[in-house]
């Protein structure tokens, strides 16, 4: 019996080992200053630049004038309802093409390519003098969208609303890393000048504020690498199971030959 004592204790701790995941430090921008000495740091932004049109992307134009009636003529993607969403902006808004053109009301075609939005609104403007006394111009990119997956809340293909969204808060509409997530190993693809971009984030640094990748493009993919205690806390239950039913299968054995010797 002292050997079956032995024997169930060593299956025991086999399954508490299993069981065990090794700590991970999570918080983000561990390098920043926050002694007492330091409560607020200023620091000038440099790194962010505006996004420009791009063939492929769907643009929100309205027009307003003193003449609705008018300004309608412009606007003949408006209806009942006037706002525009990633899922409708295929259908209501203009569509680059792969000239970088769009075909507007009375203008016809509109090189926009590699303008920002800011500088079109102005062109438009310019443009729309000749039927308009007081134009007033919103342009966004109204198909703005960012990919977050791996290890996240939720991940999702999120629509952007805010052309200067960053990487960290695109992150925050995925609800966050989970615990198990990589937060020096976060991965953003980007499509660039014909070419696909792999960059490496590290969250645990205030460097990323300094990144030119801070700040998100147009169709930027951010995949979050689980580290290796995800795999342990996903896979416990299966060798838990495992290791359990071999442990009875050996106290089964043993019990077995105990009761064979006796008779």
């Amino acid at each position: 019996m002292k050997k079956i004592s032995v024997l169930c204790g060593f299956i025991i701790l086999l399954l508490i080992g299993s069981s065990c995941s090794s700590y991970k430090d999570v918080p983000y921008y561990q390098d920043l200053n926050r002694s007492q000495s330091a409560q607020e740091v200023h620091e000038p932004i440099t790194n962010y630049k505006p996004v420009t049109i791009k063939p492929a992307d769907v643009l929100s134009i309205n027009v307003n004038s003193m003449n609705p009636e008018a300004a309608i003529l412009f606007n003949p993607n408006l209806g009942e309802g006037s706002s525009y969403t990633a899922e409708n902006a295929q259908h209501r808004g203009y569509l680059v093409d792969d000239k970088g053109n769009i075909d507007l009301p009375l203008i016809g075609l509109m090189q926009v390519s590699g303008l920002t939005t800011s500088e079109l609104r102005e062109n438009l403007k310019k443009a729309l003098l000749k039927y308009y006394n007081d134009p007033v111009v919103n342009v966004r990119i109204a198909n703005i969208t960012v990919a977050v997956y791996g290890d996240v809340e939720k991940p999702n293909v999120y629509p952007l609303q805010n052309e200067r969204t960053t990487i960290t808060q695109a992150i925050s509409m995925a609800g966050d890393l989970n615990i198990t997530g990589m937060r020096t190993n976060v991965l953003l693809v980007r499509e660039e000048n014909g070419e696909r971009h792999f960059i490496t984030i590290d969250l645990t640094s205030k460097n990323i504020f300094d990144s030119p990748y801070y700040y998100l493009r147009n169709n930027d993919e951010i995949y979050v690498q689980p580290d290796k205690t995800k795999f342990a806390t996903v896979d416990r239950g299966y060798h838990t199971a495992t290791l359990t039913l071999s442990g009875l299968s050996i106290i089964a054995i043993v019990l077995s030959n105990i009761l064979l010797y006796k008779r």
